[in-house]
């Protein structure tokens, strides 16, 4: 049951076309998996239009292409011509994408193993930076850490907990350095994760904190 969803204001700001490129794909990814925020967004999309409606005149072309953004956002097309990979594969499992990020199947790199149970693959996302596919094996765990930015955080596959709250299939969190936290899994399957970080981990905890210096080659 997914339980974290972008909050009203990020959601209006997605749906209006003004969220910054990483949070809408984000949010878009979200809202293709969750049909309470597909509604919510329906909502505010109607209301958008029937403000915009009020006014005497024509669409304007600013309007015109913030409908075209809105409407474009959580879809996913595929090159003409070319069949496209809806999924990704790990060590024999494979887990399927939301449209949104399909598109990047292409883009993602190659699996690298970091510390314990834990495997990452970057994803080029062009104008929005890079983000990665970060699975957590059962009993994997990423050393307690804060941030110096902000991570974007969409659960794909399995559940995790972090020592703040338990996640699902499908939730959507943003941590920043008002948060510390240790995400780990313990689901028979694992979890898979979708993560956006613009500034480099900063661990807290133990001989890990020795890593700082380091930090930039983890998921970032």
């Amino acid at each position: 049951m997914i339980n974290f969803h972008p909050n009203d204001q990020d959601l209006a700001r997605f749906c209006a076309g003004h969220a910054p490129s990483a949070l809408a794909l984000m949010i878009s990814a979200h809202v293709d998996m969750c049909a309470r925020c597909q509604a919510q967004c329906a909502e505010i999309q109607e209301q958008i239009s029937v403000e915009a409606l009020s006014h005497s005149g024509p669409l304007d072309e600013q309007f015109s292409a913030m409908m075209s953004s809105i409407t474009a956002l959580p879809v996913a097309h595929a090159e003409e011509g070319v069949e496209q990979n809806t999924m990704i594969s790990l060590d024999g499992k494979s887990f399927t994408l939301p449209r949104a990020l399909q598109r990047y199947v292409k883009d993602t790199g190659n699996w690298s193993h970091l510390v314990g149970k834990l495997w990452q693959a970057p994803v080029e996302l062009g104008a929005a930076g890079k983000a990665h596919f970060i699975y957590m094996e059962k009993g994997g765990r990423v050393p307690e850490h804060t941030h110096k930015g902000k991570e974007l955080t969409l659960v794909i596959d399995g559940q995790f907990s972090d020592g703040i709250s338990d996640y699902d299939t499908g939730d959507f969190t943003v941590m920043d350095d008002q948060h510390k936290h240790m995400p780990h899994s313990e689901a028979d399957d694992g979890c898979l994760v979708f993560s956006i970080v613009d500034q480099p981990l900063h661990f807290t905890a133990g001989i890990t904190r020795l890593l700082n210096p380091f930090s930039h080659l983890f998921f970032k």
